[in-house]
């Protein structure tokens, strides 16, 4: 059995994780959906899905719950959106499935596997895009990948909004302030190597600018 794991979807459910989901037997999220639309789209995938309501999730979610527990393939899961809200006695539990911090986690404390697949929705800043696919083969052996869905920022292509590129503009400065080279920048802000280049020659050529000043003077 396959099981798709994602979360955070922030009603933006994207074209690659629609076609991981179609090759898995179950799909789990873990909560902000945000919209009724993502939610029926999610549905609509002729895959058995198992939502729980986030934070996000407004009057429209009242009918998801807010945590579950539901067995597959002989294993226990238990799923909630923020693991802080989770329920004290996890007794029996396999895999505890959680998102909220938009942050990848896969981690075993004593019996049960921690299990965050991260924010697969809209990206933010230079935070990546992740989901995980969960499989558990007929002798019960489990394995675990994570799926980066990260977008490569290109020169070329429309620019994201001006405050996200603000935040990025400033990360690859100070990245070139730590000396970093020009390749480990574009991979640490996962943005085209030649985006990084246009961004640091304005820079370096026009001392004291900002970071509107740049945004201005890019094509």
């Amino acid at each position: 059995m396959k099981i798709a794991i994602l979360s955070d979807t922030h009603s933006f459910l994207r074209p690659e994780v629609v076609e991981i989901i179609k090759t898995c037997d179950h799909v789990l999220h873990a909560g902000d959906i945000a919209s009724r639309e993502t939610y029926e789209q999610i549905r609509n995938l002729m895959v058995p899905v198992h939502f729980v309501r986030g934070n996000a999730d407004k009057d429209w979610a009242e009918m998801i719950p807010k945590d579950i527990e539901l067995e597959l393939a002989g294993k226990r899961f238990y799923m909630v959106h923020n693991k802080s809200h989770a329920r004290t006695d996890l007794t029996g539990i396999d895999f505890f499935v959680y998102g909220h911090s938009h942050k990848y986690e896969d981690r075993k404390d004593g019996t049960i596997t921690y299990l965050n697949p991260g924010s697969c929705g809209s990206r933010r800043f230079t935070q990546p895009v992740t989901m995980m696919v969960l499989e558990i083969a007929e002798d019960g052996d489990v394995t675990i990948e994570q799926k980066d869905l990260s977008p490569v920022l290109k020169r070329s292509e429309k620019r994201p909004p001006r405050k996200e590129m603000d935040v990025v503009i400033k990360n690859i400065i100070k990245d070139m302030n730590a000396n970093h080279p020009v390749p480990e920048i574009a991979r640490r802000n996962r943005v085209e190597r030649e985006l990084v280049e246009e961004i640091l020659q304005i820079y370096t050529t026009h001392p004291g600018i900002d970071t509107d000043g740049i945004l201005n003077r890019m094509k």
